[in-house]
């Protein structure tokens, strides 16, 4: 089940001592992660970079559909930007809960899909009251061929602290986040209206609202409150942390012989 909305994949609970694992970490893997997974070594068409791997890190290369890991050999699990590429993902989503009780799955929202698209995404994906909802963008009569990535990924994230906050505070609406707990709801493909209409149909103000729940003003203060501190925050931490070294795979490759 869904427990929260993080920020970002640094913003997960995790415990100190827990055992992570992270799937298709590609060029851009998450530090706290003990172990790394990523089904492609020699193909950079899922992601934007060669892959990379922290000293500290163990890289396993494997499929996420099949993982080759005991029943909950991990904590917690990491997903960041990979659903959306899967071509079963409801095997994927079962090899998730499999291996650890908790984790974080994060990807393009439709909005984000639309905003930033790529080619390699076989998925549009809503949370629509707690379930991840899936439905094929080759089902869904749009252009995903205009791309803001340089916008709205590479430029405003580093230049724009009320873009930053608009990030945090409405991050749904580039970003679907999900944080969960035991196992994950997902539906894919849905036939029931209530879900496919948020794919298919021009979404009325009730859809809105549904997706973005109105806040009372007390609720938006805080929000935004919250938001502007994690973003000083993270920027402080970002100046004062040691930074680590990244290795290409065959750097690895070779400290492991």
């Amino acid at each position: 089940m869904k427990t929260r909305s993080p920020y970002d994949r640094y913003n997960l609970n995790i415990k100190r001592k827990d055992r992570v694992l992270e799937i298709g970490s590609g060029h851009n893997p998450t530090f706290r992660a003990n172990v790394i997974v990523d089904k492609y070594t020699d193909n950079n068409s899922h992601r934007c970079g060669d892959i990379r791997i922290f000293a500290h890190q163990d890289f396993i290369n494997a499929d996420g559909e099949h993982l080759p890991f005991k029943d909950e050999e991990f904590d917690y699990v990491i997903c960041n930007q990979v659903l959306e590429h899967t071509k079963e993902p409801q095997a994927f989503i079962q090899e998730l809960s499999r291996v650890a009780r908790k984790g974080y799955i994060e990807t393009p929202s439709l909005i984000g899909e639309h905003l930033f698209p790529k080619s390699s995404h076989k998925w549009a994906i809503l949370d629509i009251d707690g379930k991840l909802v899936l439905y094929d963008k080759s089902f869904i009569k749009e252009n995903y061929k205009t791309n803001y990535s340089k916008v709205f990924l590479d430029y405003l994230p580093y230049f724009s602290i009320a873009y930053k906050l608009l990030w945090f505070t409405e991050g749904d609406l580039f970003y679907t986040r999900y944080e969960w707990k035991d196992d994950i709801d997902i539906i894919v493909n849905p036939q029931d209206e209530y879900y496919s209409s948020f794919f298919l149909q021009t979404w009325d103000i009730e859809m809105v609202k549904k997706i973005f729940p109105p806040r009372s003003f007390s609720t938006e203060l805080d929000k935004v409150l919250k938001a502007i501190w994690y973003t000083l925050n993270s920027k402080i931490k970002k100046k004062l942390q040691k930074s680590h070294e990244l290795l290409t795979l065959d750097e690895y490759l070779n400290q492991q012989l």
